[in-house]
């Protein structure tokens, strides 16, 4: 059985929030979520069934400010290595893979800069590329990009709007869907439009602004600010997944992000977008990070 709800005392005294998926002798994966998520995240993209199919382990964390974990002042993609390093020293991990989706990406890249020791493979789906790099952003739907630049020019408004969404997840589920829709491409309005990806989507968001809206701000505020490291400087192999039809995160980035690390293994989908990659293709993604 799973371990849901679990948190970790971080060596700053910070909380970090987390579940274990087993089964336990499985290899292990750190997942880091989208933008904005939290560690319900991990049930868009598998379930207990293909983690035991596969025989992985999926340890699902928030990031700070996010779920269950403290909200950590000025955090910059390059603090976050130290916090996967304390968990899976805690849980005695040696060594693990690690998977980051959507805005999760440039956390997985951060920790194959900075802990490549530690660490079996690194995955990338759907990831955010620096947004400063000319051209990356011109087919992201404008909707997407005016809320996400909101949290860097106007943090104070962007904390109103993601507040205003929590309350729309809570007590408006159905409008709230019906707005994400407008902006979806074809295959992720298929994906959203079942009954349990929409439920796992709410419950996602409402758990996101558990203790308040800040850390959604930030967090997405870091997706739109210039990066803290260069992806230059990773040695190691990185697998890169990207949905050609993707308006949350552009096609140009996983190009970009292809070209520009000095070992990578990227593979490109032309039916697929942000969401259902995940769906349609999470065995074939997992099954790399573990072979």
């Amino acid at each position: 059985m799973p371990k849901v709800n679990q948190t970790y005392k971080l060596p700053d005294g910070r909380m970090l929030g987390y579940d274990d998926h087993c089964p336990p002798s499985g290899k292990p994966i750190f997942f880091f979520h989208g933008t904005p998520g939290t560690r319900f995240n991990w049930y868009l993209f598998g379930s207990e069934e293909l983690a035991q199919k596969l025989n992985i382990r999926i340890i699902s964390l928030d990031r700070p400010g996010l779920g269950l974990s403290d909200f950590h002042a000025g955090r910059q993609f390059c603090d976050w290595p130290g916090d996967v390093i304390a968990l899976a020293d805690a849980i005695e991990f040696a060594s693990f893979a690690v998977l980051g989706y959507s805005g999760g990406g440039p956390y997985a890249a951060a920790c194959a800069l900075h802990i490549p020791e530690r660490l079996t493979s690194v995955g990338i789906v759907s990831g955010i590329g620096p947004h400063n790099e000319p051209g990356l952003t011109d087919d992201i739907a404008p909707e997407n990009l005016r809320f996400t630049h909101l949290a860097r020019d106007k943090p104070w408004l962007s904390r109103l709007a993601h507040r205003l969404g929590g309350v729309m997840a809570r007590y408006m589920p159905g409008r709230l869907i019906a707005q994400a829709m407008t902006v979806l491409p074809e295959p992720d309005r298929a994906v959203l439009a079942k009954p349990e990806t929409q439920e796992v989507f709410i419950s996602m968001l409402k758990d996101a602004m558990r203790s308040g809206a800040r850390g959604a701000q930030w967090d997405t505020a870091l997706t739109v600010s210039p990066w803290d490291f260069r992806p230059q400087d990773i040695a190691m192999k990185v697998y890169l997944w990207y949905g050609e039809r993707d308006r949350n995160v552009s096609p140009a980035m996983g190009r970009y992000l292809a070209a520009t690390l000095p070992n990578s293994d990227a593979r490109f989908y032309p039916s697929e977008g942000h969401l259902s990659l995940i769906v349609n293709h999470a065995e074939e993604i997992l099954s790399v990070l573990v072979t």
